[in-house]
């Protein structure tokens, strides 16, 4: 596995994927929490990063998905897949190197937000006056939701051999799964069962865990949600020898 996930990691370093998503992400989240009026830190005047940990979810849901839209889909189109498959690898192992390598990437882009953190926290009045407690929680359910998100985008493109066709169908998965269930909550119809099925949807644990207290339910649920995605994965794998 750890083979696959060098490999893999190295492939998203020598593309230009790798920098373009980055480079976005920091750009984008920038210009929100520093120049845009309505979503500045400098304009609102309270001490903490929530335009952060709000708006990269909906980056993330982009992002990711063009990160692990080539981890299978390029294999078959290339005709590689076979002999991939012929490696001493199990089907897990495969599924899992390509999936942490896509994970890895998706948190490095998250590693340079730590200087908004330090700016915050500098820029308090008085210095430090920041919830650190909330902003760690929101660090760890960014973590699990980049996890459930890139299992989703390596399970769509284990289905097809077009990347554009992969990320579609990752983008859509992602959207249903982080604020879909939330829509379908509100609507008036499902009266007090409305809130059971709001948390199936990554968007109510994120929420739970952004306030700083990890329980272990969300991370339950988030664990669960990845381990469902990649044996959904390995399902497609296996359905060639049927």
């Amino acid at each position: 596995m750890l083979s696959i996930l060098k490999k893999e990691f190295n492939g998203f370093l020598n593309s230009l994927i790798a920098y373009i998503v980055i480079t976005v992400f920091l750009v984008a989240i920038g210009m929100f929490m520093w120049v845009f009026p309505e979503s500045s830190v400098l304009e609102y005047g309270f001490a903490d990063l929530q335009t952060l940990f709000n708006m990269a979810p909906w980056l993330f849901l982009f992002l990711i998905p063009a990160i692990t839209m080539r981890t299978f889909a390029e294999e078959k189109r290339e005709g590689t897949i076979e002999l991939l498959l012929t490696k001493p690898l199990t089907d897990i192992e495969l599924i899992l190197g390509k999936y942490f390598a896509a994970l890895l990437l998706a948190l490095f882009a998250l590693v340079p937000t730590l200087l908004y953190y330090y700016s915050v926290y500098d820029l308090g009045s008085p210095q430090g006056n920041i919830d650190s407690a909330a902003v760690v929680g929101s660090y760890i359910g960014l973590v699990f939701l980049a996890g459930v998100f890139a299992a989703i985008g390596v399970f769509a493109s284990s289905i097809s051999d077009n990347q554009i066709i992969s990320f579609v169908v990752a983008v859509f998965l992602c959207y249903i799964i982080y604020t879909g269930f939330d829509l379908i909550a509100s609507i008036p119809i499902w009266g007090s069962y409305g809130y059971l099925i709001s948390q199936l949807g990554i968007s109510y644990h994120y929420t739970a865990i952004s306030k700083g207290l990890v329980d272990s339910r969300d991370v339950l649920y988030f664990l669960s949600v990845i381990a469902i995605m990649v044996l959904a994965t390995k399902l497609v794998l296996k359905s060639r020898k049927w």
